[in-house]
């Protein structure tokens, strides 16, 4: 960064304050754990056995070292080359009508709950709403290390049990909603697209207007004719913004498709789910009779449901990637 002419190349001096972020934000908690666990060990040298306060608050630090160091543990099974990147969410209503889109609105309520309380940055992307109410389908973009990491453990068909808002006898309803989480890619990635395999589509956007946000044709719905991925973005004013980040997103696409490819693994995201119904779901969420969010995949679970709506998804992440780390040892 010192170096002559460093910043003259704006875009190649970003990438790089971005990877020395990244590998401080790895390398200096290392460093503090280290110390803190040599801190420890020489208390505990020098402690005497009769003095219990001091014991006491040794063990209540050891305590925290050890979620500490489970927490390095965690991060290391994060090794796959795209884990580290922001995330590209999209969830779609499934089978339950209205009920399903009021489930989707609530489910991004959960997934924006948790960024928010990571400190990462939820960009709106596109957006459908229900016809009577909630979601039909949205697609958001979570920036913030390793967002891909942890939410691709929040791919797949999760299924809501409650008793309906809309249903006047007050009955039981399940509600399915289908999460696709891929990376978001680095610009160095290239990704070639030819211009005739696109149509793009202009649209004026949807919203409750003001600032001309759907008084002009501002909105881009790009397709792309080989594959048959449709992409959109209405969220920006500026036709040119809203271009931009439909491409980011095809791009994105694109590249988790032909690294799946590659890989010739059956576990892509959209052929991995035979329908946003009954059989298929990676996680339950219940609500009545009783309380309880189970996955299917890890079968951890917890009966507090509010938490969990309000963002609490550590512990489901936490086994989702431990379990995966045991799957490909299998």
């Amino acid at each position: 960064m010192s170096s002559e002419g460093f910043w003259q190349d704006q875009a190649k001096a970003g990438e790089l304050i971005k990877e020395l972020k990244s590998l401080k934000a790895e390398h200096e908690p290392w460093v503090e754990l280290e110390d803190d666990i040599a801190q420890a060990g020489g208390l505990i040298e020098i402690v005497e056995p009769d003095d219990r306060a001091s014991i006491e608050d040794i063990a209540k630090d050891v305590a925290a070292l050890e979620r500490r160091v489970s927490e390095f543990q965690l991060k290391f099974t994060l090794s796959g080359e795209a884990d580290k990147n922001n995330a590209i969410m999209s969830i779609n209503a499934g089978a339950g009508g209205t009920e399903s889109c009021d489930w989707v609105s609530m489910l991004l309520r959960m997934f924006t709950r948790w960024a928010q309380d990571k400190g990462h940055e939820v960009q709106m992307v596109d957006i459908l709403p229900g016809e009577e109410a909630g979601i039909k389908n949205v697609t958001i973009i979570i920036n913030g290390p390793y967002a891909y990491g942890y939410l691709q453990s929040e791919s797949g068909v999760h299924r809501l049990v409650r008793i309906s808002p809309f249903d006047s006898n007050k009955r039981r309803h399940t509600s399915f909603a289908s999460v696709d989480v891929i990376p978001e890619i680095s610009d160095k990635i290239e990704i070639e697209i030819e211009d005739n395999d696109l149509r793009v589509d202009v649209y004026r956007s949807g919203g409750h207007g003001g600032q001309s946000v759907n008084t002009t044709d501002s909105a881009v719905r790009i397709t792309h004719l080989p594959s048959g991925i449709v992409v959109q973005c209405q969220d920006e004013r500026s036709q040119y913004k809203n271009k931009q980040t439909a491409m980011k997103v095809l791009k994105a696409r694109l590249y988790e498709r032909e690294r799946e490819e590659t890989k010739k693994k059956m576990q892509n995201q959209y052929s991995e789910k035979s329908a946003i119904a009954w059989g298929s779901q990676i996680r339950s969420y219940v609500m009545h009779p009783y309380s309880m969010v189970k996955d299917h995949r890890t079968d951890y679970e917890t009966s507090n449901v509010t938490a969990v709506m309000d963002g609490a998804l550590d512990n489901f992440m936490e086994h989702y990637l431990k379990w995966k780390a045991a799957q490909s040892v299998k």
